[in-house]
């Protein structure tokens, strides 16, 4: 039995064997199966499951061909002169054919050098990006194309996820063949970020070197080129070492794919890093004009006007600009060089006197306005003063051109003029500087603050406008928002009032003291000429042109103050403001107004009677170039204007009284307070002074039949400019320097006469009718109805004869 149980188990073993690799062998096929048919359909069910739920979600890439950018707001002059680009991001977006060659060189070498062979994906790229992940534990190049930096930039969150990079590779095929390699070059350097709030490559050559993107040298594509990677860690301006060998990486880049030679890449690898934080490329400075032009574009278009890329068209001419813009600085330095030197700046230590590097830095930092450098003294000698400049220039000022810098006392007290420069200056004395005629000068910055306006009367467009010395030292709009007493310059809207009442320009009104008892003013009123002296009876033309005071207010009682604010409502002025002044301190202008409201009224005696609506904003176009808004001012109407067009001014005053009243002006410059402005030899010019009580406020108005100014000056908290310091000293000036370049384009033609008036000869001590050849007769202006008629000369001399007879 052993041996048959010895036998039998080994056969019975044998038969049982192949059962377990049975088992073994289908668990083996099973899992190779699955493995192979997990290999294919896992990534099948992932596909087919991303096709059917998340493919469908991808946006369309063709939106590409219309994408918009987040574009500043542009303000330009009406001459297409940039004033200012205001928005969080500044771009400038440009078409593949406005962008230079050679920066898509820079940017392909550096972020993409196969740009333009693969079809949206750099499988190498990607490939080499892991490899140096695994092997270093850190990443060392990137492995996303310019085309999956695009996607991932207009469509994706930059959240770093898988699915997110899935998308993106997705989206760069989807991209390459919807839109061309040209397009999406263009719409990734637009597009990029390069430090400072700029948006694209051509922003980042105004920001870091200050001109546009085709005047760069090579040196200055690389450096932008090798800003995408990271802006700040490479930053040329926070920091240039690094910024340095990120450029000359691209510039080794550039060479290796053979678009600059060898020479060309060591040239430019040697240049020094000179990036230089800069602004927006600005043609002509009117800040004033820019925030006006913000505020309508805000009320108009909402927030997002300031990132739609907006352009806005103002109606400033760039050229008068500039002009209004020196006119009143050198007006205001002139004002200050009347009354004395305040001293220095600051002083800097003499140890610092013979470095130059260490001083340049020490003047960085001083606030510059208006046109105004620093300096610091370097050497003072009796008759000299050597000063080096803040723009690194060394000039030398002369005694001669610092006598005006008596030590200042007050606004109408100085010390004694210096002998020598040393009276006035110290070695180590930082300064300010004007230049003039090419000449550096001693100057300061001015206390006193201007304002000027000019206008176009046919239409209300203006011209230019300053608001200030400086729209950086102060923002506050004193064209616009400075309300200030008007002084005399309110006088010839209560003459045209008294003319509309019956008044002639040789109407008798006497000039003599008066005394007046009116709650309204004070208990005792005496108002005075400025001159102290009274001249008795006077007519109305000469009273305008010597700014009468006492005339004014005896104009004023006659016609009446409830007729005379009614008539002043005509010219626009606010009603509020005129209820506020219904006395007789109106006649001298205690009124308080804009330099803006003033010259729109005056405006209306240049264009023979029209109300014109002073307008700044004259069209508004979106990124496309479409104009979304055009403005449509009011006219005045001439001989082609149709009757009852809504788009003509309503007529306030008669031609005949405009045309009366501007011979008056004529005469404020030919014989009275403003003829000064005889200096421009025009015969089409006319204007009035303006000055207030202890000189707060000076202002001059004038215009031709082409062109109406008004300039104001005073200090902001009102105080006294000084004696003397009138319409005529401190304003006019200001508007001679100015009208003198606006006056140019136009013929020295005299005023038009209108139909209805007639010259009358006149006594110009009685302002009766004469005969025209009485000795000393003067012609006068009369509307026909109000002429006087001339005495009979037989009659005259039988009176006479008969009165000689009976005496």
């Amino acid at each position: 039995m052993n041996d048959e149980t010895q036998n039998s188990t080994p056969e019975q073993g044998a038969e049982q064997a192949p059962k377990p690799k049975k088992k073994r062998g289908f668990f083996k096929r099973f899992f190779w199966i699955s493995t192979f048919l997990g290999a294919i359909v896992a990534p099948l069910v992932v596909v087919i499951l991303y096709a059917v739920t998340i493919y469908p979600t991808l946006p369309d890439a063709s939106a590409l061909k219309d994408v918009t950018y987040q574009v500043p707001l542009k303000i330009v002059t009406r001459d297409g002169q940039l004033i200012s680009e205001i928005g969080t991001k500044k771009r400038i977006p440009l078409d593949y054919s406005e962008i230079p060659e050679r920066m898509t060189q820079a940017i392909i070498s550096s972020e993409d050098e196969n740009f333009f062979e693969h079809g949206g994906v750099d499988f190498k790229g990607l490939a080499r990006a892991a490899y140096e992940l695994i092997t270093t534990g850190s990443k060392q190049s990137g492995g996303s194309t310019i085309t999956m930096q695009v996607a991932r930039n207009f469509f994706l969150s930059k959240k770093k996820t898988y699915l997110r990079k899935l998308n993106e590779i997705v989206l760069s095929y989807k991209i390459e063949h919807q839109i061309s390699k040209q397009e999406i070059l263009a719409i990734y350097l637009n597009k990029i970020f390069l430090g400072y709030r700029s948006y694209g490559v051509a922003a980042a050559a105004q920001t870091y070197y200050g001109k546009p993107i085709d005047q760069l040298s090579l040196d200055e594509y690389a450096m932008i080129a090798g800003l995408p990677k990271a802006p700040s860690r490479y930053n040329p301006i926070y920091n240039p070492e690094r910024a340095k060998l990120r450029r000359n990486y691209v510039l080794r880049r550039m060479y290796e794919n053979h678009y600059i030679t060898e020479e060309q890449m060591k040239e430019a690898q040697a240049v020094p890093v000179h990036a230089k934080l800069t602004g927006a490329r600005i043609d002509i400075e009117a800040g004033y004009v820019a925030e006006m032009a913000r505020s309508f574009a805000i009320d108009n278009f909402g927030e997002d006007a300031l990132k739609n890329g907006l352009t806005i068209t103002t109606t400033i001419d760039s050229q008068l600009q500039s002009t209004a813009n020196l006119s009143v600085r050198n007006g205001l330095q002139d004002y200050e060089r009347r009354h004395g030197y305040r001293g220095p700046i600051k002083h800097v230590a003499p140890t610092l006197l013979t470095n130059k590097e260490q001083l340049l830095e020490a003047l960085d930092p001083i606030e510059k306005f208006g046109y105004l450098e620093t300096g610091v003294v370097l050497r003072v000698t009796e008759k000299t003063a050597d000063v080096l400049v803040s723009n690194g220039e060394e000039t030398q000022l002369q005694l001669d051109n610092m006598l005006w810098a008596a030590p200042y006392i007050d606004v109408n007290k100085t010390g004694s003029e210096p002998q020598s420069v040393a009276e006035v200056l110290k070695r180590g004395d930082v300064i300010y500087l004007q230049k003039l005629d090419d000449q550096w000068r001693l100057a300061q910055d001015p206390k006193t603050e201007a304002a000027l306006v000019s206008v176009d009367p046919s239409n209300g467009r203006i011209i230019s406008l300053v608001g200030g010395f400086d729209y950086f030292r102060s923002k506050f709009n004193r064209v616009t928002q400075a309300v200030r007493q008007v002084g005399s310059n309110i006088k010839p809207f209560l003459y045209s009032a008294g003319l509309n009442k019956g008044m002639t320009a040789a109407t008798i009104i006497n000039d003599a003291p008066v005394v007046f008892h009116d709650r309204a003013l004070e208990d005792t009123w005496r108002p005075e000429n400025y001159s102290g002296r009274f001249y008795g009876p006077t007519r109305l033309r000469m009273a305008l042109a010597h700014s009468r005071n006492l005339v004014s207010i005896r104009l004023l009682q006659q016609i009446g103050i409830r007729y005379a604010v009614d008539y002043l409502e005509r010219f626009g002025f606010p009603q509020d403001q005129l209820n506020a002044h219904r006395d007789l301190s109106l006649a001298l202008g205690s009124v308080q107004l804009t330099p803006l409201q003033v010259v729109r009224g005056y405006a209306t005696f240049a264009n023979t009677g029209y109300l014109i609506e002073p307008y700044l904003i004259d069209s508004v176009q979106d990124f496309s170039g479409q104009t979304i808004y055009q403005a449509q001012p009011q006219r005045a109407c001439n001989a082609q204007c149709v009757e009852g067009d809504p788009q003509n001014a309503p007529r306030v005053v008669t031609p005949q009284n405009a045309y009366i009243m501007t011979s008056m002006m004529q005469d404020v410059i030919n014989h009275g307070s403003g003829r000064k402005a005889k200096v421009l030899e025009r015969n089409d010019i006319a204007g009035k002074t303006g000055t207030t009580n202890d000189q707060k406020d000076a202002w001059f108005s004038g215009f031709n039949p082409d062109i109406a100014t008004t300039v104001w000056v005073g200090f902001d908290t009102p105080t006294t400019l000084g004696r003397s310091e009138v319409g005529g000293r401190a304003a006019l000036p200001i508007w001679i320097d100015y009208m003198r370049e606006a006056l140019k384009p136009y013929p020295n033609a005299p005023f038009g006469l209108p139909e209805g008036l007639v010259n009358v000869p006149i006594d110009r001590s009685t302002g009766l009718a004469v005969p025209a050849d009485t000795p000393g007769a003067f012609f006068e202006i009369f509307r026909e109805q109000n002429a006087p008629e001339i005495p009979d000369i037989s009659e005259t001399k039988m009176e006479q004869i008969t009165q000689e007879l009976f005496d």
